[in-house]
């Protein structure tokens, strides 16, 4: 199992992510930031990692980890996408108010970069289109979706993925002049809320969303309207699910309910027992896979998109060495992922393939 190591910040943890490594680098992550959310002030930090320390009284190891910097923030930190202030839009989300043009601010939900474009969704259902060289938006649609846009990610540019509040998987194209997302995908039966998505990096019509129920769920753009997959997964909501961005054949959740889960579907690993591992102890991991076409069953080993009907199993570990209060975000990079919860911790590890 993964060494996995904590430090304890005195503050709720809503966002971490890995400042990148430069392409082609042996280097490994050494930087990352976080941001915090319910706290009296909540602040943007920058950390780097240090030398890690003893077991501590939970397990895991006490990590030491250097603040760099950090800066105040106003109101909760809801998404991480850059290191340093380089551009300012105030009131880019916001409510109005029927037959008033008076308005109030509505959270940034979601936020994602590909430089220099960088997209944000709101819960006031409005996509913002900016340039990092731009004070004023490129790209705004108004009333894009009547629910909670929950996150958004690039699909490939210039279309991006949202996920809303109501289950439904959103393909949006900016080369389109029109308000209407160019393809539709939804959760059947209840409308279960979707909180975060992700598509696989080498394979970008393979997109993975994590839900309300605990649920994740594994789509194929190029067809259907319907997930391939459902996984049964955590017993709370699932905030943030990331494919490894070099080894994609790993994904990682994480949840309200303290967990936080590394998904091994690779093809050369030795004959999976399907098994959950969490401290030495096992349980089997249920899953049932939807085919939009009656002769071909799906499932999501040897590949997130295999055919094979007998290779149906995935193996799981947990990565904490105990529950804890809710694991808000993660984030991975060559070998090394960073988490923080509402436990006021950060738990970092460099050794996620050992």
């Amino acid at each position: 199992m993964e060494e996995i190591y904590a430090k304890f910040v005195s503050q709720k943890i809503s966002k971490t992510r890995w400042r990148p490594v430069p392409a082609g680098s042996l280097q490994t992550a050494d930087t990352f930031a976080t941001g915090s959310w319910d706290n009296e002030e909540n602040r943007v930090s920058l950390w780097s990692i240090g030398d890690f320390g003893n077991l501590d009284s939970d397990g895991g190891f006490e990590g030491d980890h250097q603040l760099l910097c950090d800066i105040k923030h106003h109101g909760d930190v809801m998404d991480l996408q850059t290191l340093s202030v380089g551009q300012q839009w105030t009131a880019a989300h916001y409510h109005t108010s029927p037959g008033s043009l008076s308005c109030r601010s509505a959270p940034c939900t979601g936020v994602v970069c590909s430089n220099p474009e960088i997209v944000t969704v709101g819960e006031d259902g409005r996509i913002n289109l900016f340039r990092a060289d731009h004070k004023e938006a490129v790209r705004t649609i108004d009333n894009a979706d009547s629910s909670t846009l929950h996150a958004v990610t690039f699909l490939r540019t210039p279309e991006i993925l949202t996920v809303n509040s109501i289950g439904q998987l959103k393909i949006w194209d900016f080369r389109q002049q029109g308000n209407e997302p160019s393809q539709i995908l939804s959760l059947t039966g209840d409308r279960v809320p979707l909180h975060c998505v992700d598509r696989h990096p080498n394979q970008q019509h393979v997109v993975a969303t994590g839900g309300q129920d605990g649920m994740l769920s594994i789509w194929d753009v190029r067809q259907g309207t319907m997930p391939v997959s459902l996984l049964k997964a955590h017993e709370a909501e699932m905030w943030e699910v990331h494919f490894h961005p070099s080894n994609p054949d790993h994904l990682f959740t994480c949840s309200e309910d303290g967990s936080l889960w590394h998904w091994d579907a690779s093809t050369d690993a030795p004959e999976k027992s399907s098994l959950f591992h969490e401290g030495g102890r096992s349980s089997i991991f249920l899953f049932h896979s939807i085919s939009n076409q009656a002769n071909v069953h799906q499932s999501v080993i040897s590949s997130w998109l295999s055919t094979d009907p007998a290779k149906d199993r995935i193996e799981i570990t947990s990565l904490l060495p105990n529950r804890t209060l809710s694991v808000n975000s993660l984030d991975v990079l060559g070998p090394c992922l960073v988490c923080g919860t509402d436990a006021e911790a950060i738990y970092v590890t460099r050794q996620l393939f050992s």
